[in-house]
């Protein structure tokens, strides 16, 4: 089993026009399975894997796998896809067989929004690129996860996550996602485990979460940022238990919770919903975009506040360097992105507490 991570400090996203300027693009990340079909997702594989530079690997596999080439390589050759595909649409020794364009069932259908590209998969041809929305705390969520990525069989599963966050790939056992039934974010295992199985290809496909913090720190002007510190003093000590949470978000069951957080949150500080929302559609478009123009087919899993933003931009020019760059404001930097990262988990959970009531009125 090998799991790749490839961001990378060089310059990659130019050649495509979804980039700019001389920041170094951060690419998408690639998790490839080998010989998934022979069982479940192995936890085990998450505990011994090591960072090693910009690749993540099981320790005592050498036959690790090359780069899938999405990001782009400095050569510029795009790398070897059939290299890394096994068992899904692609052959062997870099011959690709013409992939059946499937359709899904009418109920399923009204649920999913599909997009579609020119790629150069197959000599050419259209991906089909299916967006799952999600709720992130639901077990229908998962089931529906799992039911359209078993059914389609995709070249590509694209999921909304960083390589910064894949240890959600991992199983949960922990308290909270005990009470609450299904741990936040379960819906990507389940894509994650469901690509396992017939040996597809799972890409990282946000932007990460280190400069999405980063970034939302530096816009808020200084008066936002004590608001937002005494605001996070205060939620602490008003969360709800974990049985309340888990009925609110039973009765929020259709809806995103995450972006119905930030969408509250955004109405005392303007600038977290672009920083946290518009910010990442853009990026996840563009780079599901490109990710698309290379296979015949994918499914992307993100959660449904980012659909009507990747509808959006899909296929309109972005500039994903800016979107990597950090603002240059010092001033607070480092403890900036502590207090950040601990109040999106902290105020969360009392967002959430205010949405659902709003929703009940």
């Amino acid at each position: 089993m090998d799991l790749e991570s490839d961001h990378s400090s060089s310059p990659s996203i130019d050649d495509e026009g979804l980039g700019g300027g001389g920041v170094g693009a951060v690419t998408e990340d690639f998790v490839h399975v080998d010989d998934g079909a022979a069982g479940g997702a192995d936890s085990s594989f998450f505990g011994e894997a090591s960072m090693v530079g910009s690749e993540w690997r099981g320790e005592g596999n050498d036959d690790f796998l090359s780069r899938s080439g999405i990001g782009g390589e400095a050569d510029g050759d795009g790398g070897d896809e059939a290299a890394v595909l096994h068992d899904g649409g692609v052959a062997r020794g870099g011959e690709e067989d013409v992939e059946e364009r499937k359709e899904l069932p009418e109920e399923l259908a009204r649920r999913i929004v599909k997009l579609t590209c020119d790629t150069t998969a197959a000599g050419g041809g259209i991906c089909d690129v299916y967006l799952v929305g999600t709720a992130h705390v639901s077990t229908e969520s998962c089931e529906e996860v799992q039911t359209v990525i078993s059914f389609l069989k995709p070249q590509v599963v694209f999921i909304e996550l960083c390589s910064s966050r894949i240890t959600i790939l991992r199983p949960q056992n922990l308290k909270v996602a005990s009470q609450l039934e299904v741990f936040p974010g379960a819906e990507f295992r389940v894509a994650f485990e469901e690509a396992m199985k017939y040996g597809g290809k799972v890409i990282l496909g946000d932007r990460p979460v280190q400069i999405t913090l980063r970034r939302t720190w530096a816009k808020m002007p200084l008066w936002h940022k004590t608001k937002l510190i005494a605001s996070m003093l205060f939620q602490a000590v008003s969360l709800p238990s974990p049985k309340d949470f888990s009925r609110m978000l039973k009765e929020m069951d259709d809806a995103d919770v995450l972006t119905l957080c930030v969408q509250e949150m955004s109405k005392t500080f303007p600038t977290l919903m672009e920083t946290l929302v518009q910010e990442r559609d853009k990026y996840m478009s563009s780079t599901l975009l490109r990710v698309a123009s290379k296979h015949s087919s994918v499914v992307a899993v993100v959660g449904k506040g980012h659909i009507p933003g990747i509808k959006k931009y899909w296929k309109q020019p972005v500039e994903v360097n800016e979107l990597l760059t950090i603002p240059t404001r010092k001033s607070l930097a480092s403890m900036g992105r502590i207090l950040t990262t601990v109040g999106v988990t902290v105020a969360g959970a009392a967002i959430v507490s205010g949405v659902y009531l709003s929703i009940k009125k």
